[in-house]
C-alpha cells in the first residue's frame, strides 16, 4: 500500500526532561539555551522536519523565546512551539506567534495545551470551552482578518496583527487530549489532532472516532503521534538500552517525578498508566511498545523498542491507520536523535505536514 510522506519530528527538552538514566538528573543535560541549541541544530542538520519546543509552567525555559532565538539559526526545520492557552491573552499571543512565524519565514506550527493556570483549577467542559475560544481567536487573527469575538471566556474586537499579513500562511494548530471535551475540542478547531502510544487498535479508534467528530462538522483533520523511541543494530541491543535507560531509577522517585505534573489526573495520563499496568513483566504491552519510560515521566510513556525493520515497520503500521506525523523523542535526545536518523529516517519518505 502506498502512504503519503508524513512529517518527522523531534524533541527540544525545553522542560529538563534529558536525561543517561531516567529519573537521575544530569546537570550536563538540564535545559539550557546551549543545550536545547544543540538538539535543534542536530534536528536539522539529520534531516528531521519539525521540532517541538516542550512548554512546562516554571521547568526549564519558554518555548516561544526559544524559538524566536532559533529562528535566524535555522534554515529549513519548522518549529513546533507548545502554548499554555491560559497563560496569555489571545490577541498577545497572536502577536507572538506571527512575530516568530515571520522570523522562521513561514515555518512555524503551534501545539496548543488546554492548561490551567498554576493555582486554578478549571473543571474540563469550561477548560476546553475557553482553548476554543482561544484557537477560534487565533486562527482568525493569524488569518489576517479582524476579530469580533463574544465569549464566555474572552470579548475582542480587534484588527489582526499586520505582519500576519505578510507572505505567510497561518500557522497549523496541533492539539491533543483524550477526554470527551478534548476530543469536541479538537474536532471544532485543530488542524491536527495528537495522540500519545497506545495499542494499535486502540489508535485505530481514535483515528476513526476524530474523524467522525470532524466530519459532523463539516471539517476534516490531520493526526499526529507522540512517542519515544529506542532503536539500535538488533531489537536484543534496543532492549538492552531500554534496560539501561531505567537501571539507576528508584520507584519513588519515578512516583514523585509522575505526581509533580500539573496533568496528572487527566484522561490521557490515566490512559499511560493502564498501559503500563497491563504491559508484561518486561514492560511491552504490544510488540515493541514499551512502556517502562512512563514509570518515572508523566504524559507520552511509551516507546517503540526495536531493531531499524522493527521500528520501521510500527511506524509504517500507524501511517496505514491515517497518521501523518510523528514527535519522537529518546535518552539523551541528541544521541537517540542520531540513532534514529541514521537508521531510520533516511528510509521513510518524510516531508513537512501540509495542513
Amino acid at each position: 500500500m502506498s502512504l503519503p510522506p508524513c512529517e518527522v519530528a523531534w524533541f527540544s527538552a525545553l522542560c529538563d526532561d534529558d536525561y543517561e538514566f531516567l529519573g537521575v538528573p544530569d546537570p550536563a543535560l538540564q535545559s539550557s539555551f546551549e543545550h536545547c541549541r544543540t538538539i535543534a541544530l542536530a534536528a536539522e542538520a539529520s534531516g528531521f522536519d519539525n521540532l517541538l519546543l516542550p512548554s512546562g509552567y516554571a521547568l526549564g525555559i519558554d518555548s516561544m523565546a526559544f524559538a524566536a532565538a532559533m529562528a535566524p539559526m535555522l534554515r529549513r526545520l519548522r518549529l513546533l512551539v507548545a502554548v499554555r492557552c491560559g497563560e496569555m491573552h489571545p490577541a498577545q499571543l497572536a502577536r507572538q506567534i506571527a512575530t516568530v512565524n515571520q522570523m522562521l519565514g513561514g515555518r512555524l506550527t503551534v501545539n496548543i495545551i488546554s492548561s490551567d493556570l498554576p493555582g486554578e483549577t478549571l473543571a474540563s467542559a469550561p477548560r476546553y470551552a475557553r482553548t476554543v475560544e482561544v484557537m477560534q481567536i487565533l486562527k482568525t487573527l493569524l488569518a489576517g482578518q479582524p476579530v469580533a469575538h463574544e465569549g464566555e471566556f474572552y470579548k475582542v474586537n480587534l484588527a489582526p496583527p499586520r505582519i500576519a499579513t505578510v507572505g505567510h500562511p497561518a500557522p497549523p494548530l496541533y492539539f491533543g487530549g483524550l477526554s470527551e471535551d478534548a476530543r469536541e475540542a479538537a474536532a471544532r478547531e485543530a488542524d491536527v489532532y495528537l495522540m500519545w502510544p497506545d495499542r494499535i487498535g486502540a489508535v485505530s479508534a481514535i483515528v476513526e472516532d476524530l474523524k467522525a467528530r470532524a466530519a459532523r462538522l463539516g471539517r476534516t483533520l490531520k493526526f499526529g503521534y507522540r512517542v519515544h523511541v529506542i532503536v539500535r543494530e538488533t531489537e536484543a541491543k534496543a532492549r538492552a538500552a531500554a534496560d539501561r535507560l531505567l537501571s539507576h531509577l528508584d520507584d519513588a522517585e519515578g512516583e514523585a517525578i509522575r505526581n509533580r505534573s500539573l496533568d496528572s489526573t487527566s484522561v490521557g495520563v490515566r490512559r499511560q498508566a493502564e498501559l503500563r499496568e497491563a504491559s508484561s513483566g518486561d514492560g511491552f504491552v504490544e510488540d515493541n511498545l514499551w512502556t517502562g519510560i512512563g514509570r518515572a515521566r508523566s504524559g507520552c510513556g511509551a516507546a517503540i523498542v526495536g531493531d531499524p525493520n522493527q521500528v520501521l515497520a510500527k511506524l509504517n503500521a500507524y501511517r496505514a491507520l491515517g497518521i501523518e506525523a510523528f514527535i519522537l523523542s529518546g535518552y539523551p535526545h541528541a544521541a537517540e536523535a542520531d540513532l534514529f536518523a541514521r537508521h531510520v529516517l533516511t528510509r521513510l519518505e518524510h516531508a513537512p505536514l501540509g495542513v
